[in-house]
């Protein structure tokens, strides 16, 4: 007799799509599952919009974060003060959002992105905690992204702690004064630091933010200025 040989029937192709959708489904969320999300804010009209994105977003590519983040509206007048430990990215054009969302907050790795070609003012932002800047002038000027390593202390406050008080603010010892001029120049990201400061707002008396936030006199701070 003459064997022959059994022949394996391929799947219709409407369930070879449906498996190699679900596997491709599968392979994505394991992917993501370790991936942590990171925040990203930019400005919009009279708007703000508050994102979380599991991947890089092109700088200043709105309709991309729109599509791609998860994002939510919030108004100027309702912005509360969060700290961030993860990586925060900040899109702007000018720096009245900015101040609103950074002025005072508690921020570690922190990128902003100029998406626009006005000259900015001479203005200072004072954050807590920052450990790591990078930013990027593309839209201004064809120069590659900077990066400045300002501390690398221990872990600051918690991530995405809302604080509710201004206890958590004076706990951190790093302070960065950033100069908003330096968008305006294509020269290199530059930073010094002052050790064991005390009496802020006497050391500094050309910065109205010690005069509005209450800051413990006899604590001693670690005070850069990046320009």
């Amino acid at each position: 007799m003459q064997a022959h040989a059994g022949t394996r029937m391929a799947p219709p192709s409407g369930h070879r799509f449906l498996l190699i959708s679900l596997l491709g489904v599968f392979a994505f969320h394991c992917f993501t599952r370790g991936q942590k999300n990171s925040t990203l804010i930019f400005a919009t009209e009279n708007t703000i919009r508050n994102c979380s994105c599991s991947a890089d977003i092109r700088d200043c590519d709105y309709s991309l974060a729109n599509l791609m983040c998860s994002c939510k509206t919030v108004l100027p007048f309702a912005i509360e003060r969060t700290s961030y430990s993860g990586h925060l990215t900040i899109w702007f054009t000018d720096t009245s959002a900015l101040g609103l969302l950074l002025n005072f907050t508690l921020v570690q790795d922190l990128k902003l992105s100029l998406c626009g070609t006005n000259t900015l003012p001479t203005e200072y932002l004072a954050i807590w905690g920052l450990k790591r800047l990078r930013i990027n002038t593309e839209a201004k000027h064809a120069s590659p992204e900077q990066s400045l390593l300002v501390h690398s202390a221990g872990e600051a406050e918690p991530r995405d702690k809302p604080l509710a008080s201004h206890t958590g603010w004076q706990t951190c010892r790093y302070v960065s004064f950033l100069d908003m001029t330096l968008f305006n120049r294509e020269s290199s990201l530059k930073s010094f630091s002052v050790e064991n400061v005390a009496g802020m707002a006497n050391n500094f008396p050309y910065f109205p933010y010690f005069n509005t936030f209450p800051i413990l006199s006899n604590k001693s701070y670690v005070v850069t200025f990046i320009y």
